[in-house]
């Protein structure tokens, strides 16, 4: 299906319900000829419905009934040409159908039985790979283990592992049966007679083919069915010496049908052939005059930019003369202001900046720095982090989020003195871990500041306000860049006694 301009916005019409009429009347014609084993009219009829709706309908005006009816149109081609053993053309009518099923929405199982059916049709062309995948995506999307089309599948997957040789007959045979034994009507009863017939025939097990084929020749109605066990126990009956004129009876009528069928086929390829090229011929078509309205559509959108851009030009340049010898002059007379400004203000720094020279000098007189503490826990920062960390009150649970302790977090005028204190009595520890380890960061500095102390990890997360996993991540980074496993306050310890 092609899609047209303005699809989106296009309303149903009188007109629109006369074409989807004409088109429903040509696939009733084909149904009938159908009917009527008039496989060839039939065919024209199923292509005529979905050229009038192809010819007037874009893709996205297909919806609801109207995509539904050209599902079920390429599903009844997929069947007819499947019955005449024509499988590449009955593969792509039924992948067709499936693209239109899959954007209804349909039932699981009912996505499932065209997956099937387009991987039967590999089946019998004997591309084993292919087939296989389309049972197996078939049988995946299905949730009902109970219903008809998984046991078909499942007999279907078998039947392949059997051809491959990839299981024992035994447990073919086995597990055959017991898809019989669940089977929910008479016409199952009979196609899981036939699967395990077949096995037995090719088998050379002929006793046990005959009891299971003539079960499905005496009560099967499905002429295919029927015809293949007449054909498989005549064969039987003649090695065998056996009675077989009900079989040769029953497929006397059609030993000229093959031929017959084979100018039907001749007829229903040449159709394809033609219906496929109409069609392409009008995607063609359709994605030319789709590129000649976009060229279009560029063209003038690209020509009316460079006209917009042009007219702004002109206005902006001209407005920049006009605007240019006066905007020149008010610079000119801000640098000045600015120069004069800058001269005061330097002025007025060097004399505030002799006095606090004054200010400071006195004050370093009556203000000594504070002595260093013998110990790093013994500095009054140290001391009230330990003090913090020690207060039962407040002891840290790591079930407890880290802004509850809100109130015990250090300030930045905190962490600059602890980060002093730890310099002034480790100085040498942090001046060769820098030199050794340079990928370390200052955030993993602050956090050997911490681990010095003795604290543990939920100590210093809720101490930083930062979350659990971020300070046990920390460590497991210090662990890997010193290559020691452990604490890391050990291991820093460690390197200091060393």
């Amino acid at each position: 299906m092609h899609e047209r301009a303005g699809d989106s916005k296009h309303k149903p019409t009188r007109n629109d319900q006369l074409v989807f009429l004409s088109a429903r009347a040509h696939y009733i014609n084909g149904v009938g000829y159908y009917e009527r084993d008039s496989a060839v009219e039939a065919c024209k009829e199923y292509y005529k419905a979905l050229e009038v709706m192809e010819d007037h309908f874009g893709e996205k005006e297909l919806v609801e009934k109207k995509v539904r009816f050209v599902a079920l149109t390429y599903t009844r081609l997929s069947m007819l040409f499947s019955d005449m053993y024509l499988h590449e053309q009955a593969i792509f009518f039924a992948q067709r159908s499936l693209t239109y099923y899959k954007q209804l929405n349909m039932p699981i199982w009912y996505i499932a039985r065209m997956l099937n059916e387009i991987g039967s049709q590999y089946d019998m062309m004997k591309n084993s790979d292919s087939a296989a995948c389309y049972y197996q995506k078939a049988i995946n999307i299905l949730d009902d283990t109970t219903s008809l089309i998984y046991r078909d599948i499942a007999v279907h997957l078998i039947l392949m592992e059997y051809k491959k040789s990839a299981c024992q007959t035994s447990s073919i045979i086995k597990r055959l049966r017991q898809l019989l034994m669940c089977s929910e009507s008479q016409k199952e009863s009979q196609v899981r007679y036939m699967n395990i017939g077949e096995i037995f025939y090719y088998e050379q097990r002929y006793d046990s083919a005959w009891v299971y084929l003539n079960k499905v020749f005496q009560t099967t109605t499905i002429v295919g069915l029927k015809r293949q066990a007449a054909e498989w126990l005549m064969k039987i009956g003649k090695m065998k010496d056996m009675e077989i004129h009900a079989y040769t009876d029953f497929l006397a009528p059609f030993a000229n049908q093959e031929e017959n069928k084979s100018e039907i086929k001749s007829q229903l390829t040449e159709l394809y052939k033609a219906f496929r090229q109409a069609q392409l011929e009008r995607q063609h078509q359709e994605e030319m005059r789709q590129h000649s309205n976009r060229s279009i559509r560029i063209i003038a959108g690209w020509s009316m930019v460079t006209l917009i851009i042009i007219a702004l030009f002109c206005y902006y340049n001209k407005q920049h003369k006009q605007h240019y010898k006066s905007q020149m002059e008010a610079e000119h007379q801000a640098h000045k202001m600015q120069q004069a400004a800058l001269a005061g203000r330097l002025k007025r720094s060097n004399v505030a900046l002799k006095e606090q020279q004054k200010h400071n000098t006195k004050a370093s007189a009556f203000n000594p720095q504070p002595p260093k503490a013998d110990k790093y826990e013994d500095e009054p920062i140290c001391r009230h982090i330990l003090g913090l960390c020690k207060d039962k009150r407040k002891t840290v649970k790591t079930t407890v989020a880290v802004n509850a302790y809100s109130d015990i977090a250090l300030s930045d005028a905190q962490k600059a003195e602890l980060k002093k204190a730890a310099l002034a009595h480790y100085a040498p520890l942090f001046e060769a871990l820098k030199r050794q380890y340079p990928k370390l960061k200052e955030k993993d500095f602050f956090y050997c500041y911490l681990c010095l102390l003795g604290l543990d990890n939920a100590q210093i997360a809720v101490l930083t306000q930062l979350s659990y996993r971020t300070i046990w991540e920390r460590e497991k980074r210090l662990q890997c860049i010193f290559h020691k496993e452990g604490s890391i306050s050990i291991i820093l310890n460690e390197m200091i006694t060393d």
